[in-house]
């Protein structure tokens, strides 16, 4: 598949976006701290400040990277924008209309493998960023860029109430497919993580329409 971008240019992109966003980037670490923790003691408020953390990671993706930043070599990253802004509407929309919905972080598959996917996005990702070679001024960060955010936003709903988080994921899930071909075209060895959320999204989604056990979440979802 022919992109309309280089690899070079794709990179180039980072050091001048993470300059200008570094604030932002470590005010996102704090909240997803904060997230986590409350992952462990359950309720309404704890809903409210999860929903609203994520939903500012993904306007500031939309607005900020690809509407200001990756639409510079990418025409496509005007559609990825206005997604990335609806997902934020959504992340705020469903936990208000939605007062069932809670996170939980509990002692189930969905919680473990979302528990997983979170500490993939924030550190893991990183990481594997920096032994590929690729420094601060060349790697997506979390936060403030698509794919570790999605990763972590697909780990955080999976601990969610399923008949609210379902809508949420579709996004996620829909970009973790695009995303993760950067893995392969652009030499990002961390976005095969994009890859292995899709596929364990797709394997909850499938169990939990089928009524298997490993795919349920107690109480979460009762």
């Amino acid at each position: 598949m022919d992109l309309p971008f280089t690899q070079d240019a794709f990179f180039a992109l980072f050091g001048p976006y993470n300059a200008v966003v570094w604030p932002l980037a470590a005010l996102f670490y704090m909240l997803a701290t904060v997230a986590v923790a409350l992952l462990f003691r359950p309720s309404r408020w704890a809903t409210l400040v999860i929903a609203g953390t994520l939903a500012a990671m993904w306007a500031v993706n939309g607005i900020g990277y690809h509407w200001m930043v990756f639409r510079a070599i990418n025409p496509a990253a005007a559609l990825f924008a206005a997604v990335f802004v609806v997902q934020a509407i959504l992340l705020i929309a469903l936990p208000v209309r939605r007062p069932a919905l809670r996170f939980r972080a509990g002692a189930d598959a969905r919680s473990a493998v979302g528990l997983a996917l979170i500490l993939f996005g924030t550190v893991l990702y990183p990481l594997w960023g920096l032994a590929s070679g690729h420094g601060w001024q060349a790697m997506p960060v979390f936060g403030v860029a698509p794919c570790p955010t999605t990763i972590f936003t697909i780990g955080m709903l999976l601990t969610g109430t399923w008949h609210v988080v379902r809508w949420l994921l579709i996004v996620p899930g829909l970009w973790a497919g695009v995303g993760g071909s950067a893995a392969i075209l652009l030499g990002v060895p961390q976005d095969f993580g994009l890859l292995a959320a899709l596929a364990l999204l797709v394997l909850f989604t499938v169990g939990r329409a089928s009524g298997l056990p490993f795919a349920r979440h107690a109480p979460v979802d009762a």
